[in-house]
């Protein structure tokens, strides 16, 4: 039986644009910013923010080195907020629907400069922020620990308190779905910027069926 649903933030809940933030970092000074921007996991000191090695000073500092200039938190936070492309408050809304019978979270590899926007009033158009859709947001720079280790997904649950195969996964990475199916989620992928809606509602109605043959 299907009891909780765990979301991607970039990807699945937002639209990203990777090339946008690399073209934003290589305009702070950062000429080869696309090969520590990806996707799905980060390299060099933009993993270390994303696992907690390092704080949002320590970021700065450091791109600044790398830049051969000083960088503001503000400037920095622009350049991640490159990745953003668009906020579909249809998704959120399905997401919040959710919550009525299952327990809604939320998984991320993500860092402060992205969760100061969107854990504001300035992450959607009706002044709500993120942590009004979801009963629960894992971070990973809060947690230290990025996708697709096993370690934050065992972190997750044992939170919860709630059985791999009682979660249904969604999340765009293939090696974070990987991760997750081999230790028991039932998993979803769906396109970077697709309308996967449909396709999560057919997964746990499918989940149900299921669960009613088994009885």
């Amino acid at each position: 039986m299907i009891d909780t649903v765990i979301f991607d933030l970039g990807g699945v809940i937002v639209n990203i644009d990777r090339d946008c933030s690399v073209k934003a970092f290589q305009a702070l000074g950062l000429k080869d910013a696309g090969t520590y921007l990806d996707p799905y996991h980060q390299s060099g000191i933009f993993l270390e923010l994303e696992d907690g090695r390092l704080d949002a000073d320590e970021f700065c500092e450091r791109l600044g080195q790398l830049c051969g200039r000083p960088v503001s938190f503000l400037q920095a936070q622009e350049a991640w907020m490159g990745f953003i492309s668009g906020v579909p408050g249809e998704r959120l809304a399905y997401v919040e629907s959710l919550r009525k019978d299952y327990q809604v979270c939320l998984l991320s590899n993500t860092n402060p400069f992205i969760m100061e926007w969107a854990r504001s009033p300035r992450f959607t158009n009706a002044g709500r922020a993120l942590d009004d859709y979801f009963d629960h947001l894992f971070l990973s720079y809060r947690m230290r620990c990025v996708k697709p280790h096993r370690k934050i997904f065992r972190d997750v649950i044992d939170t919860l308190g709630v059985k791999p195969e009682h979660i249904l996964f969604v999340d765009d990475g293939p090696a974070n779905i990987e991760t997750a199916k081999g230790m028991g989620f039932l998993t979803f992928m769906p396109v970077n910027g697709s309308n996967w809606i449909p396709d999560v509602q057919k997964v746990l109605a499918n989940a149900v069926i299921s669960r009613n043959r088994d009885r």
